[in-house]
């Protein structure tokens, strides 16, 4: 029985990692992050709602009387 010739292997499984690195690294650059994230103020993205000006009440289901 033959037997199985891995003196290939080694450079196969390297050239797969540097293929894989490559690859990952021109998805990963093709993005564009922002060069100085700053924190936004919260009160400038209130946005009044009319609902927020009364008073509302939720009713449950389970707590209206049965029809």
């Amino acid at each position: 029985m033959p037997q199985l010739d891995t003196s290939t292997w080694f450079i196969t499984i390297m050239s797969m990692f540097l293929a894989l690195f490559i690859l990952f690294q021109s998805k990963i650059s093709n993005h564009l992050y922002p060069s100085n994230p700053s924190p936004k103020n919260i009160k400038l993205m209130t946005q009044n709602t009319p609902w927020e000006k009364k008073w509302t009440k939720i009713y449950s289901p389970l707590s209206l009387p049965p029809h």
